[in-house]
């Protein structure tokens, strides 16, 4: 997973491991941190119970079975598809929810702290990745194709920070910065006039800087290296081949208003590989290569 982490580990911060990777919750009144914390991990499993592809329970997987059919579903779960959907259109494809199959024939099949260590052959493609544009939401009625897989992973953890840092914020009245692993946001006000400070770095011993992020702003990096279990296997796909996108690119960050925006763009400019200068141009981003050669766009910082 991307190591990036907050400057701040004191008695403001509570920390957890969830979805194979760590939540962090960070807040201006360390008076308020325990409230923050159980916030954060109601919301974070009540995420997880909808949209979990390892889960057979899941809202999603249960809709999964319902045989291309239509089916009701909880206006958490049909945020974070609409969310998933919006992110497909507006990176022209590139962030697909509809790769699930795809992940699964590639070894990606359950949680990733479950397949770390296994030796996974990759496996032959030999279907097309569906297109998002089959599934159909409408309100809260959902329908998935039958035989299409949806897996959430890329745009609900962005989404959930966003949405866990509001929840603070709005009911506490505090600053709060929510971490899942290298997806950030904030809300409400920052510590200090110069904003919170993040060490953004992907691997120990790799590039590492610190910016600081002011109050609302986000930051997410993608990588295609925190997330591995086989030869040239990583768990971001190219919805055009069904396959792992090519490592044009280590780790991507990009700082946006939402991290649901800061996330679907660094995730589409790894798949898009040497087309991430036209998706990024004039966003502060942060993009290293597999020689560990760090190139800087839209005003980030040196």
């Amino acid at each position: 997973m991307p190591l990036i982490e907050t400057l701040s580990v004191r008695d403001d911060t509570a920390q957890w491991p969830v979805w194979g990777t760590v939540a962090r919750v960070v807040v201006t009144d360390p008076a308020a941190i325990d409230e923050a914390a159980g916030i954060a991990r109601a919301e974070l499993d009540a995420v997880d119970a909808a949209c979990s592809r390892f889960r057979d329970d899941s809202e999603l997987s249960v809709a999964g079975r319902s045989g291309g059919r239509p089916v009701i579903v909880s206006p958490l779960l049909a945020d974070l598809i609409s969310a998933a959907l919006m992110v497909a259109e507006v990176t022209d494809g590139d962030v697909d929810p509809t790769v699930g199959a795809a992940l699964c024939a590639l070894g990606y099949d359950r949680d990733f702290a479950a397949i770390t260590g296994r030796v996974v052959a990759p496996a032959v493609r030999v279907f097309p990745v569906p297109d998002y544009r089959a599934v159909r939401l409408r309100g809260e009625e959902l329908t998935v194709p039958d035989g299409v897989l949806l897996d959430l992973g890329v745009t609900a953890k962005a989404a959930a920070a966003d949405r866990v840092a509001s929840m603070i914020a709005l009911r506490l009245g505090v600053g709060a910065l929510v971490a899942l692993g290298g997806d950030i946001a904030t809300a409400g006000p920052a510590p200090s006039g110069d904003g919170w400070p993040v060490l953004v770095q992907d691997r120990p011993g790799d590039p590492a800087c610190t910016v600081r992020l002011p109050a609302g702003a986000a930051l997410a990096t993608s990588s295609t290296v925190g997330r591995t279990w086989g030869p040239e296997l990583h768990h971001i796909v190219d919805p055009r081949t069904g396959r792992p996108a090519a490592r044009i690119w280590r780790t991507v960050s990009v700082a946006s208003s939402s991290c649901l925006q800061a996330n679907a763009l660094s995730t589409a400019a790894i798949v898009r590989g040497r087309g991430a200068y036209d998706l990024l141009d004039g966003l502060p981003s942060r993009l290293v290569t597999p020689s560990l050669d760090v190139q800087l766009f839209g005003g980030w910082p040196e």
